[in-house]
């Protein structure tokens, strides 16, 4: 840190005017660029005055050009130079020329400003925007204001999480983000587009239902639309007492216009994934919080630990454990004549990963408990440790049609299928202590299973617009299914001081002499589930008049599910596992149909938007259960209002305020009424009798973008309340042991919110980037602890900052810090109220040296608090990586990586819930040192002219796919 300097050096000032070429009026409010002559790197940006003026005060002496861009003229650019003998520059008069367009649509030919707000969308130049050398595209997206990504590669815009990134208005493998983030590089990209995308049919029909996902739209670069590119990644090293480590990644990409092809593969063992990974959930029950069939129960505080992978790398999962992975994949995009586009994507992945953690609890049980022998100072001390291999193979395979009828209708087929196999070992040591430090139990589980689970589901619109201009018909109806099949070897010696009537199964011995409590546990459990639900939704929109629609549309849903879970026990006699354990063997069905129908009255002004909504939907909950013939029948009847508000206020200034009411019905897991004794001190049982959520929720969003500061803010707040939340109900035993059920109770609110603010700021001579980032989240909830009420309150308040600013085309630099602090108060157990406070430190550096060598390091620092000193700890993980570029055009690299150089990486954990605190301890992956091979590839079509500008803005900028097309488009 210390060896980066900034020379103070002398600046001037450039200056000038715009002005219309046929009137020769002033043009206020142009957007000016300052670029650097070198590589149009931005330097600096603003807009003119009401008199079309423009000035640049403190300007490092060097060559410029300065990008004049206006709504409705031709761009135009001018160079200029500012020298040591002459530190005033003045450009003169730039004339624009208008042009000439239909009103529909206007183009704008030109270089761009770094960024635009078109309507509800913004959108960012990426070559204003540097990145390092053979840079992935989850680097540049740390560079824009208000996007933050964390180090699993998680993206946050506008302090919202991105949920789907698209390539080219279409998904690329899927709704895998990481994919695209992870797999293309950055210097392929042209501009990101940062919107709200709304649900298939209310992008159809314009009519606003509230359902949104923050999304990423990546478009490339027209000149790299032909051709071939990727990159390939070979690489080794040793690894001191452990296995050696290894890496390799392969991307290749050929473009042909329209058509589309990717495939990738990689394999590693150094928590490297260019993809999210699934997971059966097999050993759920182990380690952890346990939230389980319950709720609300409690959080994750603090918590820490990096994977590993280098600070270059694809990312690192894998926090708390260490995985060896490899995947491949092909996505393919193309029109079939035109009528018929199609997206589709096929992947494989396998995930291997080792888990060993030691974790100490500290239970405290109210006081006063009716009807049990606890003392009102009891409470109980857990150690444990726990290992684990889980591995899983998935197979997913996704599809996008649209089929162009005519050109009024449009057919549209989305499909997604996964399988996976999984399978997972477990053995854990549990020691349970009381406050005086009598054992009061002890555990030795040994757990194996395997599963194969199939998930899909598949979207079938039929999208139909009428020549009277805003009546449009849709249909979607939804298909998805859940089907899983497990088996697993449940062994168990467990002991238990004291009397115990909570023991379901297994051999149980009393020892006459001491009193313990022996139970022995070897059964094998079986568990297939299956889960359909089957949505019809049908909308309707009628234009009242030129600024009102009214929408009618109706939903049928209907949700099955069963569950077989058949348990037996060891037969000492036969060597087999056929002796049927009644009381953990169960047949259950669930059926959850709800009807619901509404209307929307929708209003479209010049400044502002809004829309009123009303539901009325009757549910039925059905639930059968074969073992026991217990049948329960409910029938619930309730009004969803909705609302929606958008307002205006000027150019690049929008609020918009959504009200939503939804309901939540309980899963299968949740009600079928038979004990889990995968982890014996843990049991855990379903409740027939839990009713649906009903919850209320509010958002207000806030964006504003100052083009003369290049100042942005952002604003997100949400507000929730639910009634008959679904929470932990929990019962110790006075050996403690404990048994967990589900509940419905009222009171649970949660309102969080987030402020972003970011802006450049100018450091000597250099223009940096600031952005500045304010958390907060409350929630309030009760759980029941010995059958009694507990109020739990949860505050969480955080402060981050970032800085990111390119120096020179040779030195590029990062930092960035965040704090948060962290409470939790219980009225029944105040001896569980803790605070926390966790400080975070980042430095991300590249370096160009001479010779053709690179230097890059990154330097995570993390520090917490606790309200135990054994819980303060600090530590800091430190990558660098020296690199030599080869070949004529430097597409190839040698590297020497090395990852956790000071050998401090760890993982720490921080559970704290109604009933426990609770540490975890994880191994996690040190430090290690690679040599890799690197290789990029970039072959485009001779002859393809870049344009000198593919920007476009057209009408309101909001996007549509209807019966024109499928893709991402915008409607004037």
């Amino acid at each position: 840190m210390c060896c980066v300097t900034v020379a103070q050096a002398q600046t001037g000032s450039i200056s000038g005017a715009v002005v219309d070429s046929l009137t020769r009026k002033p043009l206020m409010e142009a957007s000016v660029s300052l670029l650097s002559a070198r590589d149009s790197s931005l330097v600096n940006f603003g807009i003119t005055d009401g008199d079309g003026k423009f000035t640049f005060p403190k300007v490092a002496v060097g060559q410029y050009r300065i990008l004049i861009s206006y709504l409705g003229y031709q761009s135009r650019a001018r160079r200029v130079s500012l020298t040591a003998n002459d530190l005033t520059a003045n450009a003169g008069t730039i004339d624009l020329v208008g042009q000439s367009q239909t009103l529909t649509e206007v183009s704008v030919q030109g270089e761009r400003a770094p960024i635009a707000v078109k309507g509800d969308t913004l959108e960012f130049n990426a070559g204003s925007f540097k990145t390092r050398p053979n840079a992935q595209v989850e680097e540049l997206l740390k560079k824009l204001p208000g996007v933050e990504v964390d180090r699993d590669g998680n993206v946050k815009a506008q302090g919202q999480s991105v949920t789907k990134v698209l390539v080219d208005g279409k998904p690329f493998f899927g709704n895998d983000a990481k994919m695209a983030t992870r797999n293309l590089p950055a210097d392929i990209i042209d501009k990101v587009q940062l919107f709200d995308q709304t649900s298939e049919q209310s992008t159809f029909s314009g009519v606003d239902d509230g359902d949104r996902e923050k999304t990423i739209n990546i478009t490339t670069k027209r000149d790299k639309r032909k051709g071939s590119f990727g990159q390939q990644t070979i690489g080794a090293g040793p690894k001191p007492g452990d296995n050696t480590r290894y890496s390799g990644r392969i991307s290749l990409n050929q473009f042909n216009d329209g058509r589309q092809i990717s495939a990738l593969g990689m394999a590693n063992n150094i928590n490297q994934q260019g993809f999210t990974a699934q997971d059966l959930g097999l050993g759920n029950n182990f380690g952890g919080a346990g939230q389980g069939r319950g709720g609300g129960g409690g959080s994750n505080l603090v918590r820490g630990g990096a994977g590993g992978g280098g600070g270059n790398g694809a990312g690192q999962v894998g926090s708390n454990a260490i995985t060896s992975s490899w995947a491949g994949g092909i996505n393919y995009r193309d029109g079939w004549g035109k009528k018929i586009d199609v997206v589709s994507s096929y992947n494989v992945s396998n995930t291997n990963t080792l888990t060993d953690q030691q974790s100490h609890r500290e239970n405290v049980i109210p006081s006063g408990t009716a009807g049990t022998s606890i003392r009102s100072d009891a409470g109980f001390i857990r150690d444990q440790t726990n290992g684990s291999d889980n591995t899983n193979t998935n197979h997913r395979v996704n599809l996008r049609l649209d089929y162009r009828i005519d050109s009024l209708t449009t057919l549209r087929v989305i499909p997604n299928l996964s399988w996976l196999n999984s399978s997972y070992m477990n053995q854990s040591s549990t020691r349970t202590l009381t406050n005086e430090g009598v054992l009061a139990n002890s555990s030795q589980t040994n757990y194996n299973s395997n599963g194969n689970g199939f998930n899909g589901n598949n979207s079938l619109l039929f999208l139909r617009k009428f020549r009277k201009k805003g009546r449009t018909f849709s249909v979607n109806w939804n298909i998805a299914m859940n089907d899983q099949d497990n088996s697993g070897i449940n062994r168990a010696l467990n002991q238990f001081n004291g009397s115990s009537t909570s023991l379901t199964s297994g051999v149980i011995t009393r020892d006459s002499l001491t009193g313990v409590i022996t139970q022995t546990i070897n059964q094998r459990n079986d568990q297939v589930t299956n889960s359909m639900t089957n949505t019809i939704n049908v909308s309707y929109t009628e234009p009242l008049s030129m600024r009102q629609t009214l929408e009618f549309h109706y939903n049928l849903s209907n949700n099955h599910n069963t569950s077989n879970r058949v348990v037996n026990d060891f037969n000492a006699l036969t060597n087999q596992y056929d002796l049927v354990n009644t009381q953990l063997t169960n047949n259950f069905i669930n059926d959850f149909v709800t009807n619901r129908g509404g209307l929307t009255w929708q209003t479209r002004r010049l400044k502002y938007n809004y829309a009123f909504g009303v539901d009325a939907q009757q549910s039925s909950l059905n639930s059968d259960n074969l073992s026991r013939e217990i049948r329960i029948n409910r029938t619930f009847n309730n009004i969803l209002p909705n609302a929606l508000f958008t307002y205006n206020f000027g150019k690049q200034r929008t609020l918009r305020i959504n009200y939503r009411t939804r309901i939540n019905a309980p899963s299968v897991t949740q009600l079928q009424p038979v004990p889990d004794n995968t982890n014996p001190l843990n049991i855990r049982n379903g409740n027939p009798a839990l009713q649906p959520e009903y919850s209320h929720s509010i958002n207000l969003n806030f964006n504003r973008f100052n083009s003369a500061t290049f100042r942005n803010m952002f604003v997100f707040i949400n507000a929730s309340r639910t009634n008959n939340k679904i929470v932990n109900s929990t019962a110790f035993a006075a050996n403690g042991a404990q048994t967990t059920t589900p509940v419905n109770t009222d009171g649970y609110y949660t309102v969080n919110g987030s402020f972003v603010l970011g802006q450049p700021v100018q450091i000597g001579t250099q223009k940096t980037n600031i952005n500045l980032n304010t958390n907060l989240t409350y929630n309030q909830g009760t759980s029941f602890v010995n059958n009694q009420s507990n109020q739990a309150t949860n505050w969480l308040v955080g402060q981050g900052v970032r800085l990111s600013s390119n120096f020179s085309e040779k030195l590029d630099l990062n930092l960035g810090a965040n704090i948060n602090w962290q409470t939790a108060r219980y009225s029944l157990q105040p001896q569980q109220n803790t605070t926390f406070l966790n400080q975070t430190v980042t430095l991300d550096m590249f370096y160009q040296l001479p010779g053709g060598f690179t230097f890059s390091t990154d330097v995570y620092y993390n520090h917490y608090g606790g309200s135990s000193a054994s819980f303060n700890q600090s530590y800091t993980l430190w990558n660098a990586t020296l690199a030599k570029q080869l070949f004529k055009q430097k597409q190839g690299e040698l590297r020497l990586q090395a990852f956790d150089l000071l050998n401090q990486n760890q993982s720490i954990v921080r559970n704290v819930t109604d009933t426990y605190t609770e540490e975890v301890r994880s191994r996690v992956l040190n430090r290690y040192f690679m040599i890799s091979f690197v290789y990029n590839l970039r072959r485009f079509g001779a002859g393809v002219t870049p344009p000198s500008d593919p920007f476009q803005q057209r009408g309101r900028g909001n996007r549509g796919s209807g019966a024109q097309g499928g893709g991402f488009r915008r409607n004037g």
